[in-house]
């Protein structure tokens, strides 16, 4: 077990995301010793991973070290681990790379895909919560175009040209607006062997709308803006199995396809250990009002894996950046609170709005009092998503490529730079 040498109390933030980042900021120059562990050195934006699985971005553009976010920051320490278990009676955490001791415990692991227990949608879909899903995912769109052109069985060739979101919430919507427009601005002059009329891209949603949580004005004018690409879009569709030959779902329609691209949910990413926490719907901890795990007095969560139900939240804080990135601020002020024996603030979440981005000049934004869509939507959502990027390089060059792409209507990083073996670059997983 690492020992420590400060006389100041040590905390611990497991994972380097939005409010891990965010708390470990706050506490700077405190007299606390703060170190945050992640199994990558990198932060990742996750709102923009889409765009590096279709070719907009390059992984480097929306991932940031860690260690320079910090690296004036004196009581801040970095280590690349994967955490494997908390033990609450000892007040530490075993990791990949030994054991730490913690005074408070802060877990900010977010989410992960949730298949509802379809172990073979597991195994044959595509997920894209990180950088290495979204580049597996960029190399098998593109080893798909490869095999079309090779292909002479008209039927076989089908099945490489259908390409199946399921969940029509923000990432999916996007990723379905992306490929529309690779569609018809980019592949043709790539692959003139192929017919692109007939790439078919399907959107796949459960309720009656696409982006259920945002306003019916929103979901309406997104459904419109994709339909006019060219997608396709299936509401009240709920999908049955996925062989990784043809997906079929409840009602009996079957589509051939060798690409399913897997949004319809997450769930709380859950460290082994906390015997006394009660996990709610969705995999997710819940908290008291001001973060803390309920039955521990030093272990809180925040972000995608805390659940916390206030009186304009009965259900819980949605699962968004916007969340996180308050949570982490405000529980950094509450550990000083608590160490210096001062009562807690509860959290009290404000929601800046909602937004999706469905291609070129088509976006749509809800706020509180205030919803619009089209050109200035598009506009708005890039300016947002520019000043949230960590790092100025990563906005400058992030915001070259949409200048190159808007006037050019290309996507230069079309690159399979590895080739996905689902066998070698999945995990193996069982199907029963």
């Amino acid at each position: 077990m690492e020992s420590r040498s400060s006389k100041f109390p040590q905390v611990i933030i497991i994972g380097g995301g939005f409010g891990g980042i965010q708390i470990a900021k706050k506490l700077k120059d405190k007299e606390v010793n703060v170190l945050m562990l992640d199994k990558h050195n990198y932060h990742t934006f996750q709102p923009l991973l889409y765009q590096v699985a279709t070719g907009g971005l390059e992984p480097d553009s929306i991932a940031f070290p860690i260690r320079k976010i910090f690296q004036k920051q004196a009581n801040f320490k970095f280590r690349v681990a994967n955490v494997t278990q908390i033990n609450t009676e000892s007040s530490s955490v075993t990791t990949s790379i030994g054991d730490f001791h913690y005074d408070y415990l802060v877990i900010a692991t977010g989410s992960e895909t949730n298949f509802f227990g379809q172990k073979e949608i597991e195994h044959f879909s595509m997920p894209m919560k990180s950088v290495p899903e979204a580049l597996n995912l960029r190399s098998l769109l593109l080893q798909n175009f490869e095999e079309a052109v090779i292909e002479k069985n008209a039927q076989a060739k089908q099945a490489f040209l259908n390409f199946v979101i399921v969940g029509a919430g923000p990432t999916g919507v996007e990723t379905a607006g992306a490929l529309a427009e690779l569609r018809n601005h980019v592949l043709p002059s790539d692959y003139d062997e192929i017919d692109f009329s007939k790439m078919k891209i399907f959107l796949v949603e459960g309720a009656n709308r696409v982006l259920p949580p945002f306003s019916e004005q929103a979901s309406y004018k997104a459904q419109q803006f994709l339909e006019e690409m060219g997608v396709t879009v299936l509401t009240n569709t709920m999908v049955d199995q996925y062989n990784g030959e043809q997906i079929s779902f409840k009602n009996g329609d079957v589509i051939p396809t060798k690409s399913v691209i897997w949004s319809a949910g997450v769930k709380g990413a859950i460290i082994p250990g906390l015997e006394h926490a009660q996990i709610v719907r969705g995999g997710r901890i819940k908290t008291t009002d001001y973060n803390l795990i309920e039955g521990y007095n030093n272990i809180f969560a925040i972000g995608d894996i805390s659940y916390m139900e206030t009186e304009k939240f009965p259900h819980g804080h949605p699962g968004v950046a916007q969340v996180a990135i308050q949570q982490g601020q405000q529980l950094a002020a509450n550990l000083i609170r608590i160490i210096n024996k001062e009562t807690p603030k509860p959290f009290d979440y404000f929601d800046k709005g909602s937004m999706a981005t469905i291609g070129r000049n088509k976006a749509v934004v809800d706020l509180k009092f205030w919803k619009f869509q089209g050109f200035f939507a598009w506009i708005t959502w890039m300016f947002i998503h520019l000043l949230f990027l960590v790092g100025f390089r990563n906005k400058l060059v992030t915001m070259m490529n949409w200048i190159v792409n808007y006037f050019s209507q290309d996507r230069g990083t079309r690159l399979i730079i590895r080739r996905f073996n689902r066998k070698t670059m999945k995990e193996d997983i069982a199907i029963d």
